[in-house]
This record gives C-alpha cells, structure tokens and sequence, in this order.
C-alpha cells in the first residue's frame, strides 16, 4: 500500500477503535452506575433473575459491577486496554449467559452481540495510536 494510503488507514483504524472504546465503555459504565443506584434490587436481580454459572449471586453482583465500573475507565484512558477489552467481553459474555431464553429478546442479542464484538476487537487490536497504552510504549 502507498504511504500515503497507509499512513490513512492507520489513522483510521485508531479513529475507530477510539470509538469503540468510548462507546463500550459508556455502555458498561452506565450500567454499572444503575447497578450501584439500587443495590438491593441488584442483588435481588443475581438471586432471582440472572443465573450466572458458576459464582454466588452476591459474588456475581459485586464482581459484574466492579467490572462494568473500572473497565471502562481504563478503556477511556486507553489504558491496559487489552486487559479491559478482555474483562468487559467476559462481564458480556456472563450476562449473555445469565439471562433465560425469555428474557433474552432477538434486540438484547443484538446488543450483545455487538458489545461482544467490539470488546473482542480492541482485546485483539488493541487501543490504537490515541491511547495511554502507545503513550507508554513510546515514551
């Protein structure tokens, strides 16, 4: 590829994974904050509702939303944010999982799924060039 073109594209992937940092993390954050709004709600919604496999409900509560808090700060910085793209897939994945077929509408999928994705792509990608990561690589 021309220089040019190359030197574009780089710009444009880092454009694009800065997107979906900050739009996973907006997403996950505001959860969290809804989480911690009510926490005895939360913590009904882990014993009655959500059925995550493997941890107790109260344990679940605390480490989904722990995660859906400090993650995404760490992606905003784009700090560690391999480790966070990996942290929020899991937290994804063990809501994903949670929910009973009913619960999980044809557009909760979708959102999921898509979560999913971009938190797979900055685990792979990693933050891009505008990032506390290169940052410190660099410096």
């Amino acid at each position: 590829m021309p220089a040019p073109l190359d030197t574009l594209a780089s710009h444009a992937q880092s454009l694009a994974l800065l997107g979906a940092r900050l739009y996973v993390a907006q997403v996950f954050f505001l959860s969290g904050l809804t989480k911690l709004r009510d926490w005895s709600s939360t913590l009904a919604l882990f014993n009655d509702v959500y059925q995550v496999p493997l941890l107790p409900p109260a344990l679940a509560a605390y480490m989904g939303t722990a995660g859906e808090l400090a993650l995404p700060v760490l992606l905003v910085l784009g700090l560690a944010s391999r480790f966070a793209g990996a942290g929020l897939f899991v937290v994804n994945l063990m809501a994903a999982l949670s929910l009973s077929a009913d619960d999980f509408s044809p557009a909760a999928q979708a959102q999921h799924s898509l979560w999913g994705v971009l938190a797979l792509v900055i685990l792979l990608f990693g933050a891009g060039r505008w990032s506390a990561d290169r940052f410190i690589r660099v410096a």
